[in-house]
């Protein structure tokens, strides 16, 4: 029903969006031929709705989930249509925050990071939830630059946590991340261009990585905070941790640079690979493993239990040296 969901809302989406004029046209940063429909975003917004309604016990405080995603998606399409400033739509993101703090979904801990020593966020829990919401949001957004890397790498965030819950839990969140990875499906194959070849290409657009992006830091506060909780917090940086770290990386060099960390530039993580020889596709293998290789690291350290320090310590290192190795590239 969920994959069924997602093809229908994506061939009424498509059709639709020359007449809305949700269309991306080639410029200076986007190189691609035609005016391609920004619908992958409502696709998966129809596939959620439709799994939401059918099954709403495999998701907490699935009602505010749903309000908030359908919120954001409705910013994220005018933000298609019209590019809005940015103070609308982080302003649509502040709601959406408290909407999830109010279902009583919010970062109070970041775990036992030092040995013995569980950090407590107490009040500043909540100023820290809508920092994660907006980086989460951003960082999701931010990978959306060539075909298949957003739904790639939000297929190893879902499956990842699918998987985990699975695993560890006793309650059905499981089957809602796996469903989320199957309503991804008929958005990849067309943005692939599996569906007729360029007749039928679309892109996600803003709409959808916003909405991704949100559901992300949803069911990773699920699963590091709430009564359903089944991994420690720094795990939760393993299973982002491409998103995340192209995030950081591009706004730490574009402040190092006096310019907004919102200012777009040809610097992200897939240009970065991109500028060593790779072609678009190769360069989605790459980040795809790597992204499978860091999740993988994260479920492991989990099963095993390694001590929450060394696994924090450990994605700092690997920070550390992508924040090099992507400032070397960029400046040549």
């Amino acid at each position: 029903m969920v994959l069924l969901s997602a093809v229908a809302g994506l061939a009424i989406a498509e059709y639709s969006a020359p007449v809305l004029g949700l269309v991306d046209k080639p410029d200076a940063r986007k190189v691609h031929e035609g005016h391609i429909p920004l619908v992958g975003g409502i696709s998966i917004w129809v596939a959620m709705s439709a799994l939401l309604f059918l099954k709403p016990d495999w998701l907490p405080a699935h009602y505010a989930f749903w309000t908030c995603i359908t919120m954001l998606l409705i910013v994220g399409v005018l933000d298609d249509r019209f590019m809005l400033p940015v103070f609308p739509r982080i302003v649509a993101q502040a709601v959406a925050a408290l909407i999830m703090m109010h279902a009583d979904l919010w970062l109070s801990t970041f775990g036992e990071l030092f040995p013995g020593y569980v950090v407590t966020l107490g009040a500043a829990g909540y100023f820290v939830t809508l920092v994660a919401i907006w980086a989460s949001i951003n960082a999701f957004n931010m990978v959306d630059g060539i075909d298949g890397l957003l739904g790639s790498l939000s297929c190893v965030t879902f499956g990842s946590l699918g998987v985990l819950f699975y695993w560890q839990g006793d309650n059905e969140i499981w089957k809602w991340c796996f469903a989320l990875v199957l309503s991804l499906m008929p958005y990849m194959a067309a943005n692939f261009g599996l569906l007729g070849g360029m007749k039928h290409k679309v892109f996600m657009g803003d709409a959808g990585s916003t909405v991704i992006g949100f559901a992300a830091i949803w069911v990773l506060v699920v699963a590091t905070q709430s009564d359903w909780r089944v991994i420690a917090p720094v795990t939760a940086l393993w299973l982002i941790a491409l998103p995340l770290m192209d995030l950081c990386a591009v706004s730490v060099r574009r402040l190092r640079s006096g310019v907004s960390p919102f200012h777009p530039d040809r610097g992200h993580i897939h240009h970065i690979i991109m500028k060593c020889g790779f072609s678009s596709r190769q360069t989605l293998l790459i980040l795809f493993s790597a992204a499978l290789v860091c999740a993988i690291v994260g479920i492991l350290f989990e099963h095993l239990q390694v001590p929450n320090w060394i696994s924090l310590l450990s994605f700092l290192l690997l920070f550390a040296a992508w924040l090099k190795f992507s400032s070397h590239i960029y400046r040549r």
